[in-house]
């Protein structure tokens, strides 16, 4: 008898074994991988990834040998020789399904394939040829639409497609039989609200809207208008939509309607900031009433387990990584475009459950140009062979429309690009709200003045280091407040709601923010400053300026204003986007915010950086270059990085809440329940900070015996401060009160 998994029992009576392991992974992948039409080549990975298990060698460490196994390319090797024509495609997967994706030739973090295709093995039990019956030929999947310019890259996105299948399965199975034998009951996963309940929910919720205004009504229409489109066939969708026009709830809307109507599994809403994950996914909540808790998983990457590495299979369960086996998923666009072209399993594992979803890019334009054809390559093979919808839902719409105009075409960009929207550029016209016009250069005293000119004024700068400074000069004023995000999301909610309050109530409310404020955040100003940025960014901001409409578009400022002080001065990237909405804006003075000036922003844009800068790695040629041999799994996901100065998740405790979740770590198992309890209390660190923290000792790991540094809290609270947020810039800081005894 031949085992996948052991327990402490010594007669292995309750051992599970491997026939079993591989039968139910095998099952479960084609099942997955049937979402696009690929299920035998599911089945056959399934069957395949743990064939090694077959030796004696690996017996003997199931029952306590200390000797190294290799018990993934056993299976590679069978792939190669069983399917001539794919099986080195599915041998990545199956050599990779514990340390994830391999280049094919070149060296990375992993070994490459080839080379673990040239080790030594220990032979294989003629037993599993009895117990083990594979597919025969493995067709191509039908419908499959291949694209001549990135054929390689379609290869190289169903490999990774098809390792989401495998690693999940394996997950899952390995999972339900630890489960089993330590609590006598299978971990439960999946399940949630139907679609068709959560639609009828959220009608109910829209039908309590009452178009008492004029802004109120056109959000109507827009809603009435969108929602139409539902039976639209699947494919690529824009919907334009000017900020305050309700496009969050109207593509939602839209979404489960359009699942329902072709048959669609999910909707997964991307946001490009993690500072409003958690307050879309609660707009979402309230919006689907009772079911709302049920149906919405948040998720970005705070506590991915990363690198980490796992000793025992039992580790790999307790850092629990999500699979987006939740009705409604609201993530980052980090988590999204990492994921799909990562390596790792825990990465991977999730990617299945995108095919055949409605997949909504909320603020569409802030794709980072490096990236920007590989991201927009990845949307467009969704879109292409796996059922699923793609809708760029954003006030200011990129130019990443493929046409056979060559002067308004964005090269590999999305064909056939479908409007949700009624008439754009009238809806801009009725939803103009404002005035915005550049007022020169200031330095920080003048920007100073600017702000105490005016009662109510926000003001959003370029850098977390400029906020504090302003606020800082700031601080003494009645009214001053001050958004980053250096604080916890629990925190930034609180200040906003009072924010809020004290707007409505006609108090002085001096706001100094980063770009955090610009995405969903529902304030109204009479006036608001930006630091010079893209345009895009400051159509953003114009959205927190008399956004419901009450008072007139001359009363209503936008004031942009270049930062004299050279300490202030935008990062390199973000400068060039200032500058390419300078000459828009010397155009387009009169209308800087129009759809026409927002185009010409972003042709122009794209234009100046040129394909090269918008694929910065060359990564689509070096797939092609590698061709099926050489595929760069491992290099893609080094290469692919939407922030390239890595940062490190810092829990802060901030109220009994999250200490109570902390507390419970010390005694969970699965983490995926606390990680989202504990992701509101968190604030990003970029590496060099979290290292310096760690070295004072002002951080620590939770329970790092379980969980290594995934959960690394505040220990030193004294750097936390209720108006400033986390300080890490002086990490041995401890206040005075904290010093009397």
């Amino acid at each position: 008898m031949f085992y996948a998994h052991s327990t402490s029992t010594l007669d292995k009576s309750d051992w599970q074994t491997l026939e079993s392991h591989l039968r139910v992974v095998g099952c479960m992948a084609a099942e997955r991988a049937s979402r696009f039409g690929a299920a035998e080549w599911g089945r056959a990975v399934g069957l395949l990834h743990d064939i090694g298990k077959y030796t004696l060698p690996f017996q003997r460490r199931l029952e306590g040998s200390p000797e190294r196994v290799d018990h993934s390319t056993a299976g590679a090797h069978i792939a190669i020789e069983k399917y001539p024509q794919v099986g080195r495609l599915l041998a990545y997967l199956i050599a990779g399904h514990h340390a994830g994706l391999a280049n094919g030739r070149d060296i990375g973090e992993r070994t490459p394939l080839k080379n673990r295709l040239e080790a030594d093995l220990p032979p294989l039990d003629a037993v599993w040829q009895q117990e083990v019956a594979l597919p025969g030929e493995l067709l191509p999947p039908p419908h499959f639409q291949q694209r001549r310019d990135r054929a390689f890259f379609q290869y190289a996105f169903l490999a990774r497609m098809l390792f989401s299948c495998l690693v999940d399965a394996d997950f899952i199975d390995t999972e339900a039989f630890y489960s089993q034998h330590e609590k006598g009951i299978a971990h439960k996963r999946g399940g949630g609200p139907s679609l068709e309940v959560l639609r009828n929910a959220l009608n109910q919720r829209l039908a309590t809207f009452k178009a008492d205004s004029d802004v109120n009504r056109l959000r109507g229409e827009i809603l009435t208008h969108v929602c139409a489109q539902a039976t639209q066939p699947p494919g690529r969708f824009t919907l334009t939509v000017p900020t305050g026009g309700g496009k969050t709830l109207a593509s939602l809307a839209f979404a489960l309607d359009h699942a329902i109507a072709h048959g669609m599994d999910r909707v997964i809403y991307v946001i490009p900031f993690t500072s409003i994950v958690e307050q879309n996914a609660a707009v979402f909540r309230d919006a689907l009433g009772e079911h709302g808790e049920a149906a919405v998983l948040e998720h970005h990457s705070a506590f991915d387990a990363g690198s980490q590495s796992d000793r025992h299979t039992i580790d790999k369960l307790r850092r629990d990584s999500e699979n987006w086996d939740a009705p409604i998923i609201v993530t980052t666009a980090v988590q999204f475009f990492e994921s799909l072209f990562a390596a790792k399993t825990s990465r991977c594992r999730k990617l299945h459950n995108i095919a055949g979803s409605v997949v909504i890019l909320d603020e569409a334009q802030t794709m980072p140009l490096p990236l920007l054809r590989p991201s927009v390559a990845a949307l467009d093979e969704l879109a292409l062979n796996y059922r699923t919808s793609i809708v760029l839902c954003t006030a200011t719409q990129p130019a990443l429309a493929e046409t056979d105009d060559p002067e308004r075409s964005f090269q590999g960009g999305l064909r056939g690009l479908r409007e949700l929207a009624p008439e754009p550029g009238r809806l801009y016209r009725q939803l103009e709200r404002v005035t915005v016009r550049h007022i020169g250069p200031l330095g920080d005293e003048a920007l100073r003045d600017e702000l105490l000119a005016t009662d109510q004024v926000l003001c959003i700068v370029n850098n977390r280091r400029h906020a504090r400074a302003l606020f800082e000069s700031l601080a003494d004023r009645s009214g001053a407040y001050h958004l980053t995000t250096s604080m916890c999301a629990v925190h930034r909610r609180r200040v906003l709601a009072e924010i809020r309050q004290v707007l409505e109530a006609g108090q002085p409310c001096r706001v100094i923010s980063t770009s955090l404020i610009e995405a969903g955040v529902d304030v109204d100003f009479p006036r608001v400053l930006r630091a010079e940025s893209g345009l895009d960014s400051i159509a953003q901001a114009a959205g927190r300026c008399n956004r419901e409409g009450r008072r007139n578009a001359s009363d209503s400022e936008v004031a942009i204003f270049a930062t004299a002080n050279d300490d202030w001065a935008p990062p390199p990237e973000l400068k060039k986007f200032a500058l390419v909405a300078r000459e828009v804006l010397r155009h387009y003075g009169g209308d800087p915010l129009s759809l026409s000036a927002i185009e010409t922003y972003f042709r122009l844009l794209y234009w100046q950086q040129g394909p090269q800068e918008l694929d910065k790695h060359g990564l689509l040629k070096l797939v092609e270059d590698g061709r099926i041999e050489g595929l760069p799994f491992d290099t893609l996901e080094q290469k692919f990085r939407m922030i390239e100065n890595n940062q490190r998740a810092v829990v802060i405790p901030y109220d009994d809440k999250v200490r109570d979740a902390l507390r419970e770590l010390a005694y969970a198992e699965g983490v995926g329940g606390i990680s989202r309890k504990l992701q509101p209390y968190t604030v990003q660190v970029p590496q060099q900070g979290f290292a310096a923290l760690e070295r004072v000792g002002a951080i620590a790991a939770v329970e790092p015996d379980k969980f290594g540094d995934q959960f690394m809290v505040l220990v030193n609270e004294d750097l936390y401060d209720d108006r400033l947020g986390l300080n890490w810039s002086e990490p041995t800081y401890v206040g005075a009160e904290s010093l009397v005894w």
